[in-house]
């Protein structure tokens, strides 16, 4: 049960610092949406350097290690990240009426998407997030990855669930139509952060062994 518990706090801290960073980008969009986006990586640097536990960031490497462990702490991840996320997107809202109302704008602007465009808008931020952590990973925590890939696809309008969470919840738009947009971001999410490694793996696998 403790283990359980530590699981799904790291997820709610790393869905907090990701609303942290939706909120800066809220406060900024009608101003400098440039900033917003350069600043949002606040939230993503300090969840790689502190391990906190963010789906996006995570399901990529179910691809290297999928055991029964793995799945588990992947969804309570997610729960976790749900939890930080629509708690401090009711906090915003309630604390900062202004933004309130600029988040209703931007998740009815969502809303107009059709399924396949927001799982393809999901796919590419997931292909981003996995760029973003690996990076930091396999480069001695060098947050290059994350400057560049974070920004990227804020300013490129595509969709991260966690941060779409925090909107929602923000704006206090509830209905059938965003939780189906919600879940349909998070496979998105899922299958862009898993196709690099998918891809990498076939290369191996193909790749002619040394003699």
């Amino acid at each position: 049960m403790k283990r359980v518990l530590s699981k799904i706090l790291s997820g709610i801290l790393a869905g907090i610092l990701i609303s942290i960073g939706g909120t800066i980008c809220l406060a900024l969009l009608g101003y400098d949406k440039v900033v917003g986006a350069i600043l949002f990586t606040v939230a993503l640097s300090t969840i790689c350097y502190k391990g906190y536990a963010l789906f996006t960031g995570k399901v990529g490497y179910i691809v290297e290690s999928h055991a029964k462990d793995d799945f588990e702490t992947l969804f309570l991840c997610l729960l976790g990240n749900l939890i930080g996320a629509v708690a401090f997107g009711y906090m915003i809202g309630f604390a900062m009426p202004s933004l309130r109302e600029v988040a209703f704008v931007a998740c009815s602007n969502r809303l107009d998407n059709t399924i396949l465009q927001a799982l393809i808008k999901g796919i590419l931020c997931g292909i981003l997030m996995y760029v973003a952590v690996s990076v930091f990973r396999e480069n001695n925590k060098n947050v290059l990855g994350i400057m560049l890939a974070i920004p990227t696809f804020i300013l490129a309008g595509f969709e991260h669930s966690i941060a779409d969470m925090f909107y929602f919840a923000c704006g206090n738009l509830v209905s059938l139509d965003a939780f189906i947009f919600l879940v349909v971001v998070i496979i998105g999410n899922a299958i862009g952060g898993m196709l690099l490694p998918l891809i990498q793996k076939g290369i191996k696998a193909l790749a002619p062994k040394e003699n």
